[in-house]
This record gives C-alpha cells, structure tokens and sequence, in this order.
C-alpha cells in the first residue's frame, strides 16, 4: 500500500514547502487547484514549477481535480461542509474519474503529493481526492511549521 502525501501553502514559503516535501521523500507535486495561480509570492504555476525542479521535484497540474468556482465559493464564505458534496459531483464527473485513474496509476510509481492553498486538509478537496485513490495511507505535510510534517 502506497503512501498519498497532501500539502496546503497557506502558511509555507516556498522554501518551506519545498523543505517539508524533501524531507518526506517526494518526488512529484500533483496540483491539484482548478487554477494554479495565486497572489501568494512562489505559488504560482510558473515559478512552483521552478522552485520544484531545482529541488530535483517534479510538478504536475491536474485541473480537473480542482475544485469547482462554487466550491470554492462555500469556503471562502467559511462553509467548508458545504464544498464537500459539490465537489463529490464534480468528482464523479469523466474528466475528474480519468484525471483519478491517472492520478491513481502515478502513486503506485513515485511519491506524490497532493498540493492546494488550504492549511488544514479537513478542509480542503485535497483529502477527498486523496480518498478516492482508493486504499493508502494519507500523510498531511505542514509546511508553516518549522520542521513538522
């Protein structure tokens, strides 16, 4: 049984982030936002991907396994519940069943590690996609904090 590492930057620097993925032996960033963009300084696509590969990481984006604009909506209003069920329909959905199976087939190769803004994985899609990958064991990275993982 593999192991599913998940990571929220929400309190990280990129030289934290990077730090706590080397330390539990990552290899791959699965990007798991439905827009990899963000206002926080290294977390955009383009400089993450950077930061990662000089680490010797590679960087994945799946945008179908992000969550959908009224997911995103209910947490930003503070109803994390309320992204729950909509996200298990868009996770039901074709694209996202094939983004999983791929997903799925990647972990049984390499370490990865499930990467979204949200600092606690309760509530974040991050652990229902690490669910749905079926049996393995989930490991939340924290990032923020100084040397914990």
């Amino acid at each position: 049984m593999e192991t599913i590492f998940t990571i929220g930057y929400e309190n990280a620097t990129p030289t934290t982030l990077v730090a706590a993925l080397q330390r539990a032996g990552v290899t791959t960033v699965a990007d798991v936002r439905a827009l990899a963009n963000s206002r926080r300084p290294g977390f955009a696509k383009r400089a993450l991907t950077a930061a990662l590969a000089e680490a010797g990481i590679g960087y994945w984006h799946i945008p179908a396994l992000g969550t959908p604009a009224a997911g995103r909506q209910a947490v930003r209003e503070g109803r994390p519940e309320a992204m729950k069920p909509i996200f298990a329909r868009h996770l039901a959905g074709t694209e996202a069943q094939a983004a999983l199976a791929a997903l799925r087939d990647r972990t049984t190769r390499e370490a990865v590690c499930l990467l979204c803004l949200e600092a606690d994985p309760a509530h974040c899609h991050r652990s229902l996609v690490a669910e749905a990958l079926g049996p393995a064991t989930t490991r939340h990275l924290h990032p923020g904090l100084a040397g914990a993982d």
